[in-house]
């Protein structure tokens, strides 16, 4: 079976502004991303990103925008020599709707952990907020709550 890191991207991967990032200009990676994604990556760990994207639901952007972005994140991630092996996102806004994508849920996670065969028992989730500790735990992963913005590779180094 595999390992992974699941990455919340707002707050972890890129810098929370306050505000959903509603174009890549808006979008800024965190200090020691790249190089903390990069040790994770030699370490064996197969890295996912899972992330509410509310913004949607809330029609202050589109899917295709919210996708656009996170290709773009993906595409400059592997410009770095980062692989994501997959990015999921929940669309949906608990003031509009319910649903179980949506972290604290944990589909996101399951979905990755089903499709990369990963042993969540060796794997972990990154977030800055309680409802993403709370969907890793669900999911059976080591949940790790960060700051928002924190340095990434002072996380990681940690950790391994």
């Amino acid at each position: 079976m595999n390992k992974a890191v699941f990455l919340d991207r707002d707050g972890v991967i890129n810098k929370e502004i306050g505000d959903y990032i509603k174009s890549w200009e808006a979008f800024e990676f965190n200090p020691g991303c790249f190089e903390a994604l990069r040790k994770l990556q030699s370490d064996g760990y197969l890295l996912i990103v899972v992330t509410n994207q509310g913004g949607v639901e809330k029609g202050l952007y589109t899917e295709e925008i919210a996708e656009d972005i996170l290709d773009k994140m993906c595409a400059r991630l592997k410009a770095e020599g980062i692989d994501i092996s997959e990015y999921y996102y929940s669309p949906h806004h608990s003031d509009f709707s319910a649903s179980l994508d949506r972290k604290p849920d944990s589909i996101m996670m399951e979905k990755g952990l089903a499709r990369f065969n990963i042993d969540s028992s060796k794997s972990y989730l990154i977030g800055d907020s309680e409802r993403d500790i709370i969907a890793g735990e669900k999911a059976g992963l080591m949940s790790i709550k960060i700051d928002s913005n924190q340095n990434l590779l002072d996380i990681v180094e940690q950790m391994l």
